[in-house]
């Protein structure tokens, strides 16, 4: 199974522990290897990728000290932008200024309300089906998959998962691995749902760097990994909200307006054009209600020659005691 930590996998996890200056290193190359080669190229968009870490010494370098730099009153170009129409008296309609800030808040506000939460045991299993619709960005060309999945809610077993309409079987967690997010109900739990204690939590480490000293790899790598913990069905109560909310902290988060999801919804986009993980990847919203409505991503052929875009959402999901049983 082609692991997209392998440069972790002959670390050392009883080696002395490194510099702030190693970590930071080691982290540039982690990420940098998730860019290149995700664990399966064409995956559909907002599918979960099992982050699987070997060695408890190597999570540590990966993933210690990812946390946000929060701006001066958190705001984004579209506050800024906002501010200037109001003065200039050039305001135009909200779909096309709302920012980036505004909308990860409104959906913080929104999944509070009516979020539906439901603790799983670590022996069942997580089923979730979702439509991907994939547009060929020269001819045009569409097609639209329904993938299912069953996901091993604590990973101990063998999970089936779908991927445009291939079949894929993830084999149960080895002994020493782990994986980000944390399948286990109690590891969830004990995540906080402060967004700013959060951030520094996210991955399998902790970190007590301050937020004034994070650089451009820890900015990417808390964006990444949040965006992973959103993609997993079902998390305990308060803390989807204090994802979103988080993300409203990373500065450069853009709002994209009228992106259509696998629905035909039109709603705004949020993006990350900083991070060389995130180009042409948005998470959509609904844009009076700042529901959360879907994902859009790119991917490129095997070839190279071709690019598609992709854009999904979950139609159902449900907690089941057994592998292919339907709710």
């Amino acid at each position: 199974m082609t692991d997209e930590l392998e440069l972790l996998r002959d670390w050392d996890a009883d080696a002395a522990p490194l510099t702030e200056s190693a970590r930071a290193r080691a982290r540039h190359r982690l990420l940098n290897t998730m860019a290149r080669a995700q664990r399966h190229p064409n995956a559909a968009p907002g599918r979960r990728h099992v982050l699987r870490f070997a060695a408890a010494g190597a999570v540590a370098v990966a993933v210690t000290g990812t946390a946000v730099l929060i701006t001066e009153g958190g705001a984004d170009e579209g506050d800024r932008a906002d501010r200037a129409d109001r003065v200039s008296g050039t305001a135009t309609p909200r779909m096309s200024n709302v920012s980036a800030v505004t909308v990860l808040n409104g959906a913080a506000v929104y999944t509070g309300r009516h979020e539906k939460t439901v603790a799983p045991r670590d022996d069942q299993f997580i089923y979730s089906k979702r439509i991907i619709k994939e547009t060929e960005r020269k001819t045009g060309a569409v097609k639209t998959y329904e993938d299912v999945n069953w996901d091993s809610v604590d990973g101990s077993k063998r999970s089936l998962t779908m991927e445009l309409g291939r079949v894929i079987w993830e084999e149960p967690m080895q002994k020493g691995e782990s994986v980000w997010p944390p399948r286990e109900w109690s590891k969830l739990k004990k995540l906080p749902t402060d967004p700013q204690q959060l951030i520094p939590r996210i991955g399998l480490g902790t970190s007590n760097m301050p937020i004034s000293d994070f650089t451009a790899e820890e900015w990417f790598n808390a964006y990444f990994m949040l965006g992973e913990l959103l993609k997993w069905p079902v998390l305990p109560q308060g803390l989807r909200p204090a994802a979103y909310k988080a993300l409203a902290l990373v500065p450069g988060v853009k709002a994209i307006p009228g992106v259509k999801d696998s629905a035909g919804r039109t709603g705004v986009g949020i993006s990350y054009p900083k991070s060389p993980f995130a180009k042409g990847k948005y998470l959509i919203f609904d844009p009076e209600s700042y529901e959360f409505l879907g994902f859009r991503d790119e991917r490129t052929s095997a070839s190279g020659d071709k690019t598609y875009i992709q854009v999904s959402h979950v139609v159902d999901w449900a907690i089941v005691d057994q592998l292919k049983q339907l709710p």
